[in-house]
Formats: structure tokens, C-alpha cells, sequence
């Protein structure tokens, strides 16, 4: 079959991915604001950032360059486009596995073994072997989240990850899960300022994590009445945000196409591989009746069950390597929506910060101080720019 030029999804009513601009493209021209976004700050024709940074424009935009990220690397020390350190420099090696089932009188859950190896003056141990439930690594990433709220976290796998998948104890459901779990841990481990944050200390460390995770849930409520107590509206957020902001929307809803094309073929597949399995039987039956067409009924009904094996193997590949990098790919793009909105919320603390500035000025009151707030906003704006780079 032959691959023609990449064409737009008929059910997603939006542009093809091969024509959307990479919102840092030198060749684009700047974005208008949103209705909600009167004035933009000054854009020179270099993509830069607040604080005079200059920002790489060259980034690729064509439909393959984007698939080409989907790859899925089960050996992270092996990958060359490790953007912060080789495994020559890295101190610190996780790794998760292990899943046993536990059963309790309240409920059944899964833990995994996570083992760390380093030589960092801030573990008391150069090993530690400890077991970790998913529960555990939610409170992990709720805790970076809090303590570094401008920088990319890495995704956690969903709490149900894929569609159509009954038992969650699964064989199939946990090893997905495990390796997901790994990779998360790794990315963390591996980052050059997650990796020193003291609560991954406590997570690889702790022999009793559970009296850390005391206020675990109230973080988590803290955290939806905020978001929806906080709203806000930008007087002026820069062109560049707002590329990167309806980039993220468009390829989420691509994304999100591929995934329900997907899920759609899986099932076809089942039931097609259901009915040619019977249509192999029948074959070996009918052989078993007719002396003179024996041979030819065999081979036919050899033919169907190599059929069958080749559709076993196609459903596993897809459901197995090509379903769990889309979706982990999908809430990558959640995890780099939530960075701009944090962004956008320094911005708006720091256009508050200013407004009471010129007023108490005008009324020759106290000065109100902005040297704080301008950092933070630089500083969101400078990592939002950086890790959107090397996303």
C-alpha cells in the first residue's frame, strides 16, 4: 500500500496536520488574540521570549515530522535525544516493576517494586527497594506539580487506561501500566530539576509513604476550587501563546480522531477475526467429509488459520505499541496545556500587581511592589518557551 500525502480527517472538520504552522515557525505570521484579547505585547519578527531571550524558530510542521515523534523507546538510556543528560552523567537509575496483586478486606489493589540506585548525597542509601501503588504516583505528581508550577511533568498513564478493558487486574492491563509507571518515573529521574525535588526523595525512600499522603486529597480539592474560584481574563496575551495555545487545541482534536479511528478498527478486527475462526472450522469439517477434496479443504483451511495468527498479531500491535503512545502522547499535550495556563495566570497576577501600581501612583500612595510577580512571570514565560521546545 502505497503512502500518498498526508489528508485531512473527514470526521474532524479541521485543517490537515501537514498545513498547520508550528506556532515558533519563522514563516508564520503572527496570530491575532482571541475575542477575549485586545492588545499583544511587543513581537519582534524573531520569536522571542519576555525577558529578551531569543527562542530557535526552526521547528518541524509537516505530518511526518509530527508522527515521527510517536515512538515509544523502552530503553531510555539508549535514547540520543535525551535533551537533559547521558547515562555518563546521570546519579540517579529507577526503575519499576514487579507488579503483585493484594487483596484486602476493603479493597484489591496492585503495587509495583520501585528500585533506585544513585550515588547523590541527599539519599542516605546508595539502594532502596520500595513498593508503590498508583496511588502513590498520583501523589508524586501532584506534589512536583505544586512545588514547580512552571515546568513540564511528565504524564502519569490514566487511572483507566484503555477503552473496552474489563478487569483492570488484567495481565495485559498491568504489565501496560507498569511499563507507563516506569517511563514516568524515569522522565522524572532523569530531569535536571525534578529529579532534586525533595518530595522524589520521600517516593524512592520512604518505607511509609502513607503519612505523607495525609493532605494528598485535600491538595486535590484545593486544587478544583482554586481553578474555579481563580478565573481570569488577559488584557494582553502575546502572539506567541496564543499560536501555541490553538496548535495544542488542533492537534488534540487530530489526535483525538486517530484514537476513536483506532478504537473503531480494533473492534472490527475482533469480530472479523471472530467470524474467520469459524470459518475455519467449517473448512476443517467439511474436509473431514469429502475423501476426494481433502487436500485442497486443508490447505484452504490452513490458509484461513494463518490468516487469523497475522490478525492476532496486527491487533496486538496496535492495541500494545500504537494505542498507549497516542494516549500518552494526548495527555502530554494536557500536561503542556496546564503549563501555559499557569503561565497565563502569573501574567494576569502580574497585570493586577501593575494596575494597583498606577493607581496607588496616581493617589500618591505606597507603591506596590512587582519585582516578585515580574520574576514569576518571566520566569513562567522563559520554561513554557523552553520545554515547549523540547516537547
Amino acid at each position: 500500500m502505497s503512502v500518498g500525502a498526508p489528508r485531512g480527517l473527514a470526521s474532524s472538520g479541521q485543517k490537515p496536520i501537514a498545513e498547520i504552522l508550528h506556532p515558533l515557525s519563522a514563516a508564520q505570521e503572527p496570530l491575532s488574540p482571541g475575542l477575549d484579547v485586545t492588545v499583544t505585547v511587543g513581537v519582534d519578527k524573531e520569536a522571542g521570549l519576555t525577558n529578551g531571550t531569543p527562542v530557535e524558530t526552526s521547528s518541524p510542521a509537516s505530518a511526518s515530522s509530527l508522527f515521527n515523534r510517536l515512538q515509544l523507546d523502552d530503553d531510555l538510556e539508549a535514547d540520543t535525544r535525551d535533551p537533559y543528560a547521558s547515562t555518563e552523567t546521570r546519579d540517579l537509575f529507577v526503575t519499576v516493576d514487579d507488579p503483585k496483586k493484594h487483596v484486602s478486606t476493603m479493597e484489591t489493589y496492585i503495587t509495583y517494586r520501585v528500585s533506585t540506585k544513585t550515588s547523590r548525597i541527599e539519599f542516605d542509601l546508595p539502594e532502596y527497594c520500595m513498593r508503590r501503588r498508583y496511588q502513590d504516583f498520583d501523589w508524586l505528581r501532584i506534589k512536583l506539580e505544586d512545588s514547580q508550577p512552571t515546568h513540564l511533568i511528565p504524564p502519569l498513564p490514566e487511572k483507566f487506561v484503555m477503552k473496552g478493558v474489563v478487569d483492570r487486574f488484567s495481565e495485559e492491563f498491568v504489565e501496560t501500566r507498569m511499563k507507563a509507571l516506569d517511563k514516568f518515573l524515569k522522565r522524572v529521574a532523569d530531569h535536571p530539576v525534578l529529579s532534586f525535588n525533595p518530595h522524589l526523595n520521600a517516593f524512592l525512600s520512604a518505607k511509609d509513604l502513607n503519612k505523607r499522603q495525609g493532605l494528598a486529597l485535600l491538595t486535590k480539592v484545593g486544587e478544583s476550587v482554586k481553578h474555579v474560584a481563580g478565573g481570569y481574563k488577559l488584557r494582553a496575551r502575546p502572539a506567541e501563546f496564543c499560536a501555541m495555545g490553538e496548535y495544542l487545541d488542533t492537534f488534540t482534536q487530530k489526535l483525538g480522531t486517530i484514537d476513536r479511528i483506532a478504537q473503531r478498527i480494533l473492534k472490527e478486527q475482533s469480530e472479523y477475526l471472530t467470524e474467520v475462526r469459524e470459518y475455519g472450522t467449517v473448512y476443517s469439517s467439511w474436509a473431514g467429509s469429502e475423501e476426494e477434496l481433502q487436500r485442497p479443504l486443508e490447505g484452504v483451511a490452513d490458509s484461513v488459520s494463518t490468516c487469523c495468527r497475522g490478525l492476532v498479531d496486527q491487533s496486538e500491535n496496535m492495541s500494545q505499541d500504537f494505542l498507549p503512545v497516542l494516549r500518552e502522547y494526548i495527555l502530554y499535550i494536557e500536561s503542556m496545556k496546564n503549563v501555559l495556563r499557569k503561565r497565563d495566570q502569573s501574567q494576569a497576577e502580574y497585570e493586577g500587581r501593575l494596575e494597583a501600581a498606577i493607581l496607588r501612583k496616581q493617589e500618591d500612595r505606597t507603591p506596590v511592589s512587582l519585582s516578585s510577580v515580574s520574576g514569576n512571570f518571566e520566569t513562567a514565560a522563559f520554561t513554557c518557551c523552553h520545554f515547549w521546545e523540547c516537547w
